[in-house]
């Protein structure tokens, strides 16, 4: 049981808000040293026990250089420097004023342009923060000064930021590709119909709403919406570069001409000669954007560290077996085991981020996955999905805070909160048709 323990002191503190790398490295170095050198008594004195405990941490020097030589995880910085470079380049800006222009003179239209221009956001950048910021700081106070509702607008705001969690190119696949250990271009691949099936419901629930209620989302003025020529042509040039950018990344991928780490330096360049296209590139951007890059690097693969740890003692101290025993005895088997993984991440959500999950929770499960024969790309779309709620569920998703503090002082929390629940609902509701209808999806579901 040391190992249960173990798992659920890790999550008090880090719901006391301890540091999560510092949390789960520690964690695992006081009931390692327990487990190993003390759990049998005091007998040969305090520090024999002490160094035996330690003796159990001999082998982390090797996990961490195999964690060095992974190219896979070598994409996960390269990809966040492209993002930053493209939010620099004031790209979302321009996307939504293009867009708006566009859409705007249908019931609902600014809403469909924040969900497409989200989307577009989500496959040339991936940097949650980065879009629901940028949109809340441009679309949301457009959106309130045409009279729509607070709670649709910042609802459709946080659900679109969050869609880089499953469109490709996307940190979280890249993460659970190298856990699940399946092909990170498989699970690119398999998730582009979720993410666009997911889109055209934000879409189509925007339309709805608005069509029976006319004063949630109205119409811009005809006469502030002519679309011309001119704002047409402005559009395209609005969104052919990013799109180009997202063939050139994705494409190459889905061709089989590059992998995922050699198309994320394709997306960097890509980025830096967007950034020169709009005359935004200099040193200091470049700089900025590395040193940015650094710093989100280095807290993910800080975490990752602490996690090896964690994961190495809990699988010592038999909490592994555990979960085992306990996953295959649940009643329905394989559909059992699926909906009580899927409810258990669903419920973390709310209190931890999906970094914390993907490290400690799934290499904990997935093992089980393989004995049922589960198909593991299947199983991380079910899981990519599922974290991607939890951006959005209250009290602690990470879109909620990040567009809480850009928004005009009108707009309350309390708005934020009720204005995602919809959203929520259709992502949930998304996530039960993929368990649902695996085959629908081209997925193998329990196996053949």
């Amino acid at each position: 049981m040391i190992g249960i323990y173990m798992f659920f002191t890790a999550l008090i503190m880090l719901l006391i808000g301890f540091p999560v790398a510092f949390t789960f490295a520690g964690v695992a170095l006081v009931f390692g040293i327990y487990s190993e050198g003390f759990a049998d008594g005091m007998q040969n004195g305090f520090m024999e026990h002490f160094m035996q405990g330690v003796g159990l941490f001999d082998m982390m020097p090797f996990r961490i250089y195999s964690i060095m030589e992974n190219t896979i995880l070598m994409a996960i910085p390269l990809f966040i420097f492209m993002g930053i470079i493209l939010q620099k380049t004031k790209l979302a800006e321009q996307l939504l004023e293009s867009m708006g222009t566009l859409f705007g003179a249908v019931r609902g239209g600014l809403a469909i342009s924040t969900i497409l221009v989200g989307a577009l956001l989500a496959a040339s950048t991936g940097v949650v923060g980065a879009s629901v910021v940028a949109m809340g700081v441009i679309s949301l106070p457009v959106m309130l000064k045409y009279g729509y509702c607070k709670k649709l607008a910042t609802g459709v705001i946080c659900a679109s930021g969050t869609l880089g969690q499953i469109i490709p190119p996307s940190i979280v696949l890249i993460i659970l590709g190298d856990v699940l250990g399946v092909a990170v271009g498989d699970l690119f691949k398999a998730a582009v119909m979720p993410g666009l099936i997911l889109v055209g419901s934000y879409i189509l629930y925007v339309l709805i709403v608005s069509h029976y209620n006319k004063d949630l989302a109205p119409a811009m003025p005809v006469e502030e919406n002519l679309v011309k020529k001119d704002e047409i042509i402005k559009a395209l040039k609005a969104i052919i570069p990013p799109l180009s950018l997202i063939i050139m990344v994705l494409g190459s991928i889905f061709a089989g001409i590059a992998t995922p780490t050699e198309s994320s330096a394709v997306g960097g360049v890509g980025a830096l000669l967007l950034a020169v296209a709009y005359k935004q590139f200099s040193i200091k951007v470049v700089k900025d954007a590395a040193l940015e890059t650094v710093k989100i690097t280095a807290m993910v693969f800080t975490i990752l560290l602490g996690a090896t740890a964690f994961s190495m003692v809990f699988s010592y101290t038999g909490g592994e077996e555990l979960v085992e025993h306990f996953m295959l005895s649940l009643p329905g088997e394989k559909w059992g085991f699926l909906i009580l993984v899927m409810l258990s991440i669903l419920v973390l959500g709310f209190f931890i981020d999906f970094v914390e999950i993907t490290f400690i929770v799934i290499p904990i499960i997935y093992p089980i996955a393989q004995m049922l024969g589960i198909d593991m790309i299947w199983f991380g779309i079910l899981i990519a999905m599922n974290l991607q709620t939890s951006f959005l569920t209250p009290p602690f998703g990470f879109a909620l805070f990040y567009l809480k503090g850009v928004a005009p002082t009108g707009v309350k929390t309390m708005d934020i909160y009720k204005g995602v629940m919809p959203f929520i609902a259709i992502q949930i509701a998304i996530l039960a048709s993929i368990v649902a209808f695996p085959e629908f999806y081209g997925f193998d579901g329990f196996g053949k």
